[in-house]
């Protein structure tokens, strides 16, 4: 996958801003997602 983004000119590279929805996107859910630890593992729950 590096060698996708390797060939982009800094031009390109210059503006790289997020779309608000994605944005939204992320926070959403990262405050939906929970991480429960028991006995040396790690469980992971969307609260959707």
């Amino acid at each position: 996958m590096a060698k996708i983004y390797s060939n982009a000119s800094p031009k390109k590279m210059h503006n790289l801003n997020p779309k608000d929805e994605t944005v939204k996107f992320l926070l959403n859910y990262s405050k939906a997602l929970s991480v429960i630890s028991h006995n040396k593992m790690k469980f992971e729950a969307l609260l959707n």
